[in-house]
């Protein structure tokens, strides 16, 4: 079995299509959150999305878009998110509004999906160079042998107690200095295989509509440098 794996298209239409097209063939899709914020398509990709059957956990910017709770942005992030709030249609408010916080599945394995961590879905970032005993407390509440997260938007693969923590990077806002959209191809089979893929989209598309929808220009600059 194959399973597809993106996290944090942030309403990037170009990059979110690029990957889709470049993506091998799978048995299923998953989005680890948000698929809105920052720039300035999020209909177009909620309803690709839908369209799509991705099975999708919320995000801290789809939270905030549905709910306009910007506490603990910064001001470029809580702007974005604002946007994204008052420009969604009401039909994708919905469904952004009832995505499950965390997944917790069987395919051949156990997987547990979350956009931050276990123990704080929404906002808990959890970088590759995290040490070993902060891992282990921060899985904690994971029973699975794959946890899956999103949120830093930083490739990472880690074995910790016999636990696979597998971030996909973004698809939308790159920040490893990698400006490619980036995702993972997850073989689950007696092995685990994380295969991980970056594919060029067109940045200077969705640096424009960024610019032309009265976003802050620094959410346009960033996508060609990747952080």
């Amino acid at each position: 079995m194959k399973i597809g794996l993106i996290a944090d298209p942030h309403s990037n239409l170009a990059a979110f299509k690029a990957v889709l097209k470049d993506m091998p063939r799978v048995d299923q899709i998953i989005c680890v959150g948000d698929l809105v914020g920052y720039a300035a398509e999020p209909n177009e990709v909620v309803n690709l999305a839908r369209s799509k059957h991705i099975q999708v956990v919320m995000g801290n910017h789809d939270y905030a878009a549905v709910t306009r709770d910007v506490r603990g942005f910064n001001s470029l992030a809580a702007q974005a998110a604002l946007w994204t709030a008052d420009h969604l249609s009401g039909g994708n408010l919905k469904f952004l509004s009832n995505f499950p916080t965390h997944l917790e599945l069987t395919l051949k394995h156990k997987i547990y999906v979350a956009h931050g961590s276990p123990r704080d879905p929404l906002n808990e970032y959890v970088f590759p160079d995290y040490p070993n005993r902060e891992l282990a407390k921060i899985l904690e509440g994971a029973d699975a042998e794959i946890v899956v997260l999103g949120h830093t938007h930083v490739p990472m693969k880690r074995m910790i107690m016999g636990k696979l923590i597998v971030n996909p990077g973004s698809v939308g806002q790159p920040r490893d200095r990698d400006p490619r959209a980036s995702y993972v191809v997850l073989t689950l089979d007696k092995e685990v295989e994380v295969s991980y893929k970056r594919t060029e989209y067109d940045v200077d598309d969705t640096a424009e509509k960024i610019k032309a929808a009265g976003l802050p220009e620094e959410l346009a600059a960033r996508l060609f440098f990747g952080w």
